[in-house]
């Protein structure tokens, strides 16, 4: 999918996403002793005094309120949520099945058939998005647009895609019949499935973009990401890279752990790669461990807006020890560690307890003060950096904290025009996928590049969905919609995964990232030279 594209659908999800993956997640019990071991008697009185006050009001508000009173939607929904919202922007309250949500995020993988479902935009059906390449629901031949009517004896025709997709999961092993409807088809379509393990990679990409040129793509920091990059880059054969383009753009964050273990590949072993300090903690700096081929290729690492948490603290860390080249737009500036508190009924707690710091010292947690919730993950950013947190890095390039990580090299990509921008806002790409494969074999040659033929029917069908534009805007838009119009076709001819490529290889940011890498190796060569001489003056 292009930076775009992925982009529009990524900022409604970035929230929840966000908030899910936090900064250090790893289930951790409050003790009794632990709880109390600051409270002095005056405040354990107000404490006792507060939760007195909150009682009368529950019972006020449950005797006399207009409609009976659901105390799972008042305190779960509402009492705690709204505490810790008074608190900062990431501390959260996990009711069961969200609970359940993130530790499954966290996991990287659950049983089903594999695939991303949605509510189609027209009718609200549910419709399949993608099946994973591989997976179940892809061998059995489930395509984009399928329309699921039924699971098992079930109809689901009202049922929530949430619902839907509660139903298709189940123990490795068993089976699970899926009833379509298909564009094309004049009867539905019946798949009986075996569920099976679905790995959740967290490394979605990772192949050579040019010769010499590896691209990783890390999508979140999950519990097995550092060994997903640690076995892709042994497949490409890590002594061979040349330079690496490292994607972290809309990356949520995720584990701790992970983000350090993954940014400690390539730095020098004892490196710091972050440090964390809260009241109740005492600061604790995390060290890289250091690879066999880790040090010795340039590294250009793309970020955006929405790269956060764990994903800032890699790019920070590769910053700060002048190991990559950043580029792109300035991250989110989450430095806030949550720890996770397991709760009785299955519920959990993620709580703010520490704040993060980057190797240089920088503190990159964006103020939150005086905004609203929505405002502070998608309003306009004004505070880019705070003048008064000025750090250098390890060659002694000034740097900021207070604003999230400022790249090296700034990147805004080019804004999409009234149709380009029509076309995507109107699901185009994927609706004549659907209409096209409904007429036409699903199989394409390896290579295979939308003909005239295709994009004149495409013409026809944007003007059939509403799509404004002149014979002027198709023309010189023509080689845009033609790239997209192949990445969106590609998901049901090969795989989503062949689509990835193809998007990451029609990127202009990647193709910026390539020129850059020049950029890239002499920060390399100068920090070699610089830790050279010191560990000889040290023999």
């Amino acid at each position: 999918m292009s930076s775009h594209r992925r982009y529009l659908l990524f900022v409604p999800l970035f929230l929840a996403v966000c908030t899910l993956l936090g900064g250090k997640y790893g289930p951790a019990i409050l003790s009794a002793s632990a709880a109390q071991r600051n409270v002095s008697p005056t405040s354990d009185d107000d404490l006792k005094a507060s939760i007195e006050s909150f009682t009368k009001i529950y019972d006020v508000v449950d005797q006399n309120y207009a409609e009976k009173l659901s105390p799972d939607k008042a305190i779960y929904k509402g009492a705690i949520p709204g505490m810790l919202r008074t608190l900062d922007p990431h501390s959260t309250f996990f009711d069961p099945k969200e609970f359940a949500g993130m530790r499954e995020e966290q996991h990287g993988s659950y049983y089903g058939i594999g695939m991303y479902i949605g509510p189609q935009p027209r009718t609200g059906k549910t419709i399949v998005l993608r099946p994973f390449g591989g997976s179940p629901a892809y061998k059995a031949g489930l395509r984009p647009g399928d329309v699921i009517i039924q699971i098992n004896d079930k109809r689901v025709d009202t049922a929530t895609s949430t619902e839907i997709a509660d139903m298709l999961k189940g123990p490795k092993g068993t089976k699970v019949q899926v009833v379509v409807t298909r564009e094309g088809s004049p009867k539905p379509l019946v798949f009986n499935i075996i569920r099976d393990e679905i790995p959740r990679n967290s490394v979605d990409e990772a192949f050579w973009v040019k010769p010499g040129v590896a691209f990783i793509r890390i999508q979140q920091f999950t519990e097995t990401t550092s060994k997903e990059v640690e076995d892709d880059l042994k497949r490409l054969g890590e002594q061979n890279i040349k330079g690496l383009i490292l994607d972290l753009r809309e990356n949520p964050g995720g584990l701790l752990q992970e983000g350090v273990a993954v940014a400690g590949h390539w730095l020098d072993r004892g490196q710091v790669v972050v440090s964390h300090k809260g009241r109740a903690y005492a600061e604790k700096p995390y060290l890289a461990r250091g690879s066999q081929y880790g040090e010795n290729y340039p590294i250009v690492v793309l970020v955006n807006r929405y790269t956060a948490s764990a994903a800032e603290i890699v790019a920070g860390a590769l910053q700060d020890h002048d190991r990559a080249w950043i580029l792109g737009d300035t991250t989110f500036g989450k430095g806030l560690v949550q720890t996770v508190y397991p709760l009785s009924d299955n519920t959990g707690l993620a709580l703010t307890t520490q704040h993060y710091y980057t190797p240089s010292g920088r503190l990159i947690q964006r103020d939150y003060s005086n905004l609203s919730f929505l405002d502070y993950y998608y309003g306009k950013r004004n505070q880019v950096s705070n003048p008064t947190d000025v750090k250098q890095t390890d060659l002694g390039r000034v740097v900021y904290g207070g604003g999230g990580i400022t790249p090296d090299e700034k990147y805004a990509a080019p804004k999409l025009d009234a149709l380009e921008l029509s076309a995507v806002r109107k699901n185009a790409f994927f609706d004549f996928s659907v209409y096209y494969f409904a007429n036409h074999s699903a199989t394409l040659p390896k290579g295979w590049i939308p003909d005239e033929n295709v994009l004149n029917d495409f013409h026809d069908f944007l003007m059939k969905k509403g799509v404004e534009f002149t014979e002027a805007d198709w023309t010189r838009d023509h080689a845009w919609l033609r790239d997209e119009l192949r990445q969106e076709m590609y998901i049901t001819a090969f795989s989503y995964e062949d689509s990835l490529k193809i998007g990451v290889e029609q990127d202009p940011e990647v193709q910026k990232a390539i020129a850059a890498m020049p950029e890239a190796a002499k920060l390399l060569a100068m920090s070699k030279n610089r830790y050279g001489k010191q560990r000889a003056s040290l023999q």
